[in-house]
Protein backbone atom coordinates (compact mmCIF):
# COMPACT_ATOMS: atom_id res chain seq x y z
CA UNK A 1 0.00 0.00 0.00
CA UNK A 2 2.81 2.50 0.90
CA UNK A 3 4.40 2.45 -3.06
CA UNK A 4 0.51 3.60 -3.90
CA UNK A 5 0.59 6.26 -1.33
CA UNK A 6 4.31 7.07 -2.15
CA UNK A 7 3.70 7.12 -6.12
CA UNK A 8 -0.01 9.15 -5.71
CA UNK A 9 1.90 11.90 -3.70
CA UNK A 10 4.92 12.10 -5.94
CA UNK A 11 2.15 12.83 -8.80
CA UNK A 12 0.92 15.30 -7.37
CA UNK A 13 4.51 16.96 -5.87
CA UNK A 14 4.46 16.81 -9.71
CA UNK A 15 1.44 19.26 -10.39
CA UNK A 16 2.77 21.38 -7.63
CA UNK A 17 6.22 21.60 -9.00
CA UNK A 18 5.93 22.56 -12.73
CA UNK A 19 3.59 25.56 -11.19
CA UNK A 20 6.02 26.56 -9.38
CA UNK A 21 8.45 26.28 -12.05
CA UNK A 22 5.87 28.84 -14.05
CA UNK A 23 6.25 31.44 -11.23
CA UNK A 24 9.91 30.75 -11.04
CA UNK A 25 9.20 29.81 -7.37
CA UNK A 26 7.82 32.96 -6.71
CA UNK A 27 4.84 32.69 -4.73
CA UNK A 28 2.95 32.54 -1.75
CA UNK A 29 0.73 29.35 -2.45
CA UNK A 30 0.19 27.70 -5.57
CA UNK A 31 -3.25 25.92 -6.04
CA UNK A 32 -4.48 22.96 -8.64
CA UNK A 33 -7.24 22.03 -9.42
CA UNK A 34 -7.35 18.59 -11.33
CA UNK A 35 -10.51 16.91 -12.87
CA UNK A 36 -11.48 13.19 -14.30
CA UNK A 37 -14.85 12.50 -14.81
CA UNK A 38 -15.67 10.10 -17.41
CA UNK A 39 -13.53 10.79 -20.15
CA UNK A 40 -13.08 14.28 -19.69
CA UNK A 41 -10.09 15.16 -18.00
CA UNK A 42 -9.08 19.08 -16.78
CA UNK A 43 -7.51 21.35 -14.99
CA UNK A 44 -6.73 24.42 -13.64
CA UNK A 45 -4.19 26.50 -11.50
CA UNK A 46 -4.02 29.76 -9.52
CA UNK A 47 -1.61 31.84 -7.04
CA UNK A 48 -1.47 34.05 -3.83
CA UNK A 49 1.48 36.21 -4.86
CA UNK A 50 1.62 39.25 -2.31
CA UNK A 51 -1.72 38.73 -0.90
CA UNK A 52 -3.30 39.07 -4.66
CA UNK A 53 -5.30 35.95 -5.84
CA UNK A 54 -4.31 35.19 -9.29
CA UNK A 55 -5.15 32.87 -12.39
CA UNK A 56 -2.14 31.77 -13.94
CA UNK A 57 -2.40 34.40 -17.31
CA UNK A 58 -2.79 37.18 -14.80
CA UNK A 59 -0.13 36.59 -12.18
CA UNK A 60 1.77 39.84 -13.48
CA UNK A 61 -0.88 41.98 -12.03
CA UNK A 62 0.25 40.64 -8.48
CA UNK A 63 3.56 41.84 -8.42
CA UNK A 64 5.22 45.07 -7.19
CA UNK A 65 6.99 47.70 -8.28
CA UNK A 66 10.83 46.79 -9.28
CA UNK A 67 9.43 42.78 -9.69
CA UNK A 68 11.15 40.50 -12.71
CA UNK A 69 7.58 39.87 -14.80
CA UNK A 70 6.46 36.68 -15.70
CA UNK A 71 6.59 34.64 -18.69
CA UNK A 72 2.96 34.17 -19.53
CA UNK A 73 2.72 33.52 -22.59
CA UNK A 74 -0.07 30.85 -23.94
CA UNK A 75 2.61 28.37 -24.54
CA UNK A 76 4.03 28.22 -20.92
CA UNK A 77 0.39 28.41 -19.93
CA UNK A 78 -0.27 25.45 -22.00
CA UNK A 79 2.85 23.44 -20.88
CA UNK A 80 2.05 23.63 -17.26
CA UNK A 81 -1.70 22.24 -18.55
CA UNK A 82 -0.41 19.85 -20.23
CA UNK A 83 1.79 18.31 -17.72
CA UNK A 84 -0.71 18.40 -14.80
CA UNK A 85 -3.03 16.50 -17.38
CA UNK A 86 -0.79 13.59 -17.90
CA UNK A 87 -0.21 13.72 -14.43
CA UNK A 88 -3.95 13.26 -13.98
CA UNK A 89 -4.05 10.47 -16.56
CA UNK A 90 -0.94 8.66 -14.44
CA UNK A 91 -2.86 9.20 -11.01
CA UNK A 92 -5.58 7.31 -13.26
CA UNK A 93 -3.44 4.84 -14.89
CA UNK A 94 -2.24 4.24 -10.84
CA UNK A 95 -5.59 4.06 -9.23
CA UNK A 96 -6.44 1.37 -11.55
CA UNK A 97 -3.44 -1.22 -11.22
CA UNK A 98 -4.32 -0.99 -7.71
CA UNK A 99 -7.93 -1.16 -7.72
CA UNK A 100 -8.44 2.05 -6.01
CA UNK A 101 -11.22 4.82 -6.99
CA UNK A 102 -9.79 7.45 -9.27
CA UNK A 103 -10.66 11.23 -7.52
CA UNK A 104 -13.18 12.66 -9.93
CA UNK A 105 -11.73 15.61 -8.44
CA UNK A 106 -8.43 16.71 -6.40
CA UNK A 107 -8.51 20.56 -5.18
CA UNK A 108 -4.62 21.05 -4.23
CA UNK A 109 -2.89 23.65 -1.99
CA UNK A 110 0.95 24.01 -1.30
CA UNK A 111 2.06 27.14 1.24
CA UNK A 112 5.11 27.88 -0.18
CA UNK A 113 6.40 29.53 3.40
CA UNK A 114 5.37 26.51 5.48
CA UNK A 115 6.20 23.86 3.04
CA UNK A 116 2.57 22.47 4.12
CA UNK A 117 0.35 20.94 1.33
CA UNK A 118 -3.63 20.27 1.68
CA UNK A 119 -5.73 18.22 -0.97
CA UNK A 120 -9.30 17.46 -0.76
CA UNK A 121 -10.73 15.20 -3.18
CA UNK A 122 -14.26 14.20 -4.55
CA UNK A 123 -15.32 10.69 -6.02
CA UNK A 124 -19.06 11.39 -7.36
CA UNK A 125 -19.25 13.08 -10.59
CA UNK A 126 -19.16 16.58 -10.36
CA UNK A 127 -19.78 18.53 -13.85
CA UNK A 128 -20.88 15.75 -15.72
CA UNK A 129 -24.06 15.24 -14.76
CA UNK A 130 -24.98 19.09 -14.83
CA UNK A 131 -26.67 20.50 -17.77
CA UNK A 132 -24.62 23.72 -17.77
CA UNK A 133 -21.49 23.39 -15.96
CA UNK A 134 -18.09 22.19 -16.96
CA UNK A 135 -14.81 21.58 -15.37
CA UNK A 136 -13.61 25.26 -16.10
CA UNK A 137 -17.33 26.36 -13.94
CA UNK A 138 -16.12 24.03 -11.48
CA UNK A 139 -12.21 25.59 -11.47
CA UNK A 140 -13.85 29.20 -11.53
CA UNK A 141 -15.64 28.51 -8.39
CA UNK A 142 -12.93 27.57 -6.66
CA UNK A 143 -10.98 30.52 -7.47
CA UNK A 144 -13.93 32.38 -6.14
CA UNK A 145 -14.46 30.64 -3.14
CA UNK A 146 -10.51 31.07 -2.08
CA UNK A 147 -10.15 34.51 -2.93
CA UNK A 148 -13.33 35.46 -1.06
CA UNK A 149 -12.49 33.47 1.92
CA UNK A 150 -8.64 33.65 1.89
CA UNK A 151 -8.06 29.66 2.18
Amino acid sequence: MKEFEDRFSELQADMISICMEYVEDRADKVYVYASCEESIISSSFFYLINNKYVKNHKVNEALEDGDERYDVSPKRGFMVLRIINEDIKKVKVLCKEYEKDMPTEMKLIYDVKSGKFKAEYKYDLVYTIDDIKTADHIADEWFEEVKNNNL
